[in-house]
């Protein structure tokens, strides 16, 4: 008896089991079609809403662009391409998730890059990755929170700060020179320039961030390490579409490296803001007495300044916000500025006649003095060095588009409107290289930017740090660390374009990698002349 009471409420379980997962089963595949209508149903409003725009051939209505747009030197042809076929812009979407239009020219870049910033919204297809990295940082951030922070941040990199940073500028540079004669004197005279001048904008944003001597251009660092994995750890999961979702990237072995690499980078973070938090609280409390710490012995860096800003409210960041900032402040500076550096020097290694223009406007700037170092009085007269960098950021831009939501259409030339929620892709590389606003755009020409012949010529013809309210904040710390390293380069090196040890010839046709900034297939590589000036 007791046997059957025992099969029975088995039974009776193993029904009850079998019941809920046919009714959880049945829950999952409703939920999952409604998710596809909804999905589809979208992606046919949005297509019949940008069909006001040229749509580039596509697999199927459903595929769409899907594997088309490479981070190659062949993508970047195939921009040139649409530019050549397309004027101003085009349709693009990526399967029935994301709908883009893609922009470059400067006609329909203005209205979009200029509006206001409490209607401009950073999409998730870029920024969303970079999320559990910087926070809710300016780079992230929306609406209102932009907006106060934006103020917040806006006197960190006010004139008279950045005037401070010349030193460091100065110092990380010698230190990077210091290796390459070292190279020359063991005779190795052909250099690729990409990773020592990485380390070299880390050591600088490392002390003008943290005040923190890394000493990473001479020896290892964790923590340059992790932020060098997670750059590259970005790219790779925004160019696999299925890594978008949380869910399943977190479950990767990427997913799981990412984590590694982001704890060192916070826990370094977040040590560095409490300790210089209690030292800004020890001097608040201790205000009439002499300053004797070790902070006010210092110049102020940029978590100094964040830490003491307020708003109109008396309110400033706390701790996690300053942290996200300051995390924001290496992302986004050491990449850039050092594709910036590097693509500069290129530039001039392949043009020595604007070298040599360059290097006598430098010669001349320090005749007479005892230090040949640059002063922050010296980046104003620097004018012909300072187009061949503007030059080579619109040849060569570090970042090849910035894109953008709105919370409105957006009407642009020809009674064309961008829907609300559509991304808009402002490619910076197509507008650079748009036929209809440069000539011959694929040459180097600094010239293009001597003051007599940018008359008529649109703003946002040139934007390699964006432009409007949402423009990169620290693009006058970017400009005048560039300015400083090419100075002292081409004062005490002569660059003559390289030989890549892959490739086994000098060869000028290199071949372009866009990834999170612009690259080179096997790096750039320079060959180097010392150089030794008496200044009478």
């Amino acid at each position: 008896m007791h046997f059957l009471h025992g099969a029975l409420s088995l039974a009776f379980s193993f029904t009850s089991l079998s019941g809920i997962l046919v009714v959880v089963t049945t829950g999952l595949i409703a939920a999952v079609v409604v998710w596809t209508v909804k999905l589809l149903l979208r992606h046919a409003y949005y297509t019949h809403r940008l069909s006001c725009f040229s749509m580039p051939p596509v697999h199927s209505w459903l595929v769409g662009h899907l594997g088309q747009m490479q981070s190659t030197e062949e993508g970047l042809q195939q921009v040139d391409e649409l530019v050549k076929t397309y004027k101003h812009s085009c349709s693009w979407f990526f399967g029935p998730f994301y709908h883009l239009v893609r922009i470059f020219h400067p006609d329909y870049v203005k209205p979009l890059l200029m509006a206001p910033g409490n209607i401009t919204v950073k999409d998730d297809l870029v920024y969303n990755h970079l999320r559990p990295w910087l926070g809710h940082s300016l780079l992230i951030s929306n609406g209102k929170e932009w907006a106060r922070k934006r103020r917040l941040l806006t006197p960190a990199f006010h004139f008279d700060i950045l005037k401070n940073y010349i030193t460091t500028f100065n110092t990380s540079t010698n230190t990077m020179h210091e290796k390459w004669r070292s190279m020359l004197t063991d005779g190795k005279t052909n250099i690729e320039m990409f990773n020592d001048v990485t380390l070299m904008t880390l050591d600088s944003l490392l002390k003008c961030a943290f005040s923190y001597n890394s000493n990473c251009q001479e020896s290892t660092s964790e923590y340059v390490s992790a932020i060098v994995e997670l750059s590259d750890l970005i790219l790779n999961r925004r160019l696999r579409i299925w890594h978008h979702w949380d869910w399943i990237y977190w479950r990767t072995q990427q997913g799981r490296r990412f984590k590694k690499a982001l704890s060192i980078v916070h826990r370094f973070t977040r040590e560095v803001v409490q300790k210089r938090r209690t030292i800004i609280n020890h001097q608040r409390m201790t205000e009439s007495q002499p300053d004797l710490s070790t902070a006010g012995q210092r110049r102020k860096d940029f978590v100094d300044i964040i830490l003491s800003s307020k708003d109109e409210d008396g309110q400033g960041l706390t701790n996690e916000e300053v942290e996200a900032e300051a995390n924001t402040f290496m992302f986004a500076g050491h990449d850039t500025t050092a594709s910036a550096i590097c693509w500069t020097l290129y530039n001039l290694a392949h043009h020595d006649h604007y070298q040599e223009k360059c290097r006598q406007e430098v010669m001349d700037l320090l005749q007479g003095r005892d230090e040949h170092e640059i002063e922050w009085e010296d980046l104003s007269n620097l004018p012909f060095t300072t187009m061949c960098i503007r030059e080579s950021l619109r040849l060569h831009s570090p970042v090849q588009a910035v894109t953008r939501k709105y919370t409105q259409d957006m009407l642009l030339p020809g009674n064309r409107t961008v829907p609300k929620g559509v991304i808009c892709l402002v490619s910076l590389y197509g507008t650079h290289h748009n036929p209809a606003v440069w000539s011959n755009p694929h040459e180097f020409y600094p010239l293009r930017f001597d003051p007599n012949n940018t008359s008529g010529r649109s703003a946002s013809a040139f934007i390699p740090f964006s432009a409007g309210p949402r423009n990169c904040i620290g693009q006058k710390f970017a400009l005048a660390e560039l300015r400083v390293v090419v100075a002292l380069t081409l004062l005490r090196f002569h660059l003559a374009p390289g030989v890549n040890p892959e490739v086994g010839s000098i060869s000028g046709d290199v071949r372009r990698l866009p990834q999170l900034v612009l690259r080179a297939e096997g790096g750039l590589w320079l060959q180097l002349e010392p150089l030794n000036f008496s200044f009478v």
